[in-house]
């Protein structure tokens, strides 16, 4: 991966939709050229998909949550982690070191949809405890940084 391929990269973290030709003005390249760039990141696994960025609360899911899962002793953590997939309030599940096992950042209509959420995760095969935080307000979400150099 060469400058040009970090330049691309960054470019479409920061808009998505950019065409190829938006993206050939950017680094100085032809449509196709940015076309096989493209194609051969996707195929390398560097670029995995593309998505919409949406406000949840205008979706109708108003509160956000950080939720610590503790697993029971002697539990599998993939068995776990496909449980969790299964649950549609969460979007985010990350495997972390410390107190939990993971931390999930799960979306829900209001309060007493989180609780539900909360409740029906804590009857889950393999987990001991959850610790929720409510998030008050968000700073910011889906930060678009920098690419390091290599």
């Amino acid at each position: 991966m060469d400058a040009v391929d970090r330049q691309l990269i960054q470019a479409l973290r920061e808009n998505g939709r950019a065409s190829y030709a938006e993206l050939g003005r950017l680094v100085g390249l032809s449509g196709p050229s940015v076309t096989d760039r493209i194609n051969r990141l996707e195929t390398a696994g560097v670029i995995t998909g593309y998505r919409a960025t949406v406000d949840a609360a205008q979706l109708g899911q108003g509160v956000t949550a950080l939720i610590g899962i503790s697993l029971a002793e002697a539990v599998d953590h993939d068995d776990v982690a496909d449980r969790l997939r299964d649950q549609p309030e969460i979007e985010d599940c990350f495997f972390i070191a410390g107190e939990a096992s993971f931390m999930l950042k799960v979306r829900a209509p209001d309060v007493d949809g989180l609780g539900k959420t909360v409740r029906r995760l804590s009857r889950i095969k393999g987990i001991s405890h959850t610790d929720t935080t409510v998030v008050l307000s968000t700073m910011w979400e889906s930060r678009v940084g920098e690419i390091a150099e290599e």
